[in-house]
């Protein structure tokens, strides 16, 4: 009766793990900026080797964050949070690279 014993893992437990993690990390940065003397305050950084930015997210963040076909990484710090997203204009461009050979 409430045993979880033999039971499997599914993708809504795994979702609710990365969730709990994101928001651990969240927690982190917003501490560690707190405790940086506020003139050295910059709401963007590492904890540990997972990125983050608190800043106010703009359009050219944005855009080189989310298309940058000309960029080496498929993965990018998000425009506004904990992790990474992914780099759809080198992605497009990969693809157009397969596509044209």
């Amino acid at each position: 009766m409430g045993s979880n014993e033999g039971r499997s893992r599914g993708p809504g437990d795994i979702q609710k793990l990365v969730r709990l993690v994101t928001l651990g990390l969240a927690v982190f940065a917003v501490v560690k900026e707190l405790r940086t003397p506020p003139e050295e305050r910059e709401w963007h950084g590492v904890v540990g080797f997972v990125p983050y930015d608190f800043r106010v997210p703009t359009f050219e963040r944005f855009k080189e964050r989310f298309w940058d076909p000309e960029g080496a990484h498929l993965l990018s710090p998000r425009v506004f949070g904990v992790g990474w997203t992914l780099n759809v204009g080198r992605i497009v461009e990969l693809v157009r690279q397969r596509v044209s050979a």
